[in-house]
């Protein structure tokens, strides 16, 4: 940890967990957050029966309709207990639980391709990514598989944090597109104590932030976003400038990645520091 003085940065405006990865999430006031990041958040997957690869909204031509299902825990987890069962509303609205035993029958059909719910990683995790024909992206018009963190169900790291000044400087970029949190689908939202609408969080990496009381997590690089951040949802409507707009400004970056170095609680309101 640096010696440095600490600095004011801001505070903790809100917590995302997604249960099952690529569905819809839960917005919590608090969370226990470990070294796998806040508990439960990517506890579950789907995986793809005819190659085994952990399925993602990354590749929309297959799975662009998993941002129609909502995921849940069913009551909150326990540090060191079972991580509880998954409730999943379907698009439709209905509600199924991963302790039925017709899940994967009812989730392959309504996907129409055959899924089993997972809660253990395959041995090589991996994904596939679609690749949009845009400027600034790593590859163009094209899919790739993309390797995951052994035995976890996360795409680089294990948390994810964005500050609402990235999200402002977006919408003052590109004042017509529907820039919410919820398309960069982020675990911790941090207002910024300066209200600077701008990428502040790109001076955080390589430095440690420490949140409330306990938790210190060092920031390890930028988070460079992809095609789902441009995929409808909800009420927001598909927009490929989101994504543009990201890599015209700022490297196709959008928020940072971290690990933990000290876990504990986290609630909303918590205050942020730089160290």
């Amino acid at each position: 940890m640096s010696n440095s003085p600490q600095v004011n940065t801001g505070s903790v405006v809100s917590l995302w967990r997604y249960p099952v990865k690529s569905m819809m999430g839960e917005e919590l006031n608090a969370a226990a957050l470990t070294e796998r990041g806040l508990l439960g958040d990517r506890a579950y997957a789907l995986v793809d029966s005819s190659n085994r690869k952990v399925v993602s909204a990354k590749n929309p031509r297959k799975w662009g309709s998993l941002f129609d299902f909502r995921a849940a825990l069913a009551e909150p987890p326990r540090v060191g207990g079972k991580i509880p069962p998954a409730r999943i509303t379907l698009p439709d609205g209905t509600i199924v639980t991963s302790e039925q035993r017709d899940l994967n029958q009812i989730l392959s059909s309504v996907l129409g391709r055959e899924v089993t719910l997972a809660t253990t990683a395959p041995q090589d995790p991996s994904l596939e990514e679609y690749w949009p024909d845009m400027d600034g992206l790593a590859h163009r018009e094209t899919v790739t598989d993309e390797a995951m963190p052994t035995g976890t169900f996360f795409d680089l790291a294990v948390v994810h944090v964005l500050t609402t000044g990235a999200i402002d400087r977006l919408r003052e970029l590109y004042p017509q597109g529907r820039f919410e949190v919820r398309r960069f689908r982020p675990n911790i939202v941090v207002e910024p104590a300066s209200g600077e609408k701008n990428f502040v969080e790109n001076a955080w990496i390589g430095h440690t932030l420490a949140i409330g009381d306990e938790v210190r997590l060092s920031i390890t690089g930028p988070c460079p976003r992809c095609v789902m951040t441009t995929l409808p949802q909800g009420d927001l409507p598909r927009d490929p400038r989101i994504l543009r707009t990201a890599a015209q400004h700022n490297q196709v970056n959008v928020g940072v990645y971290a690990a933990v170095l000290r876990g504990g609680a986290i609630r909303r309101g918590d205050p942020v520091r730089l160290e």
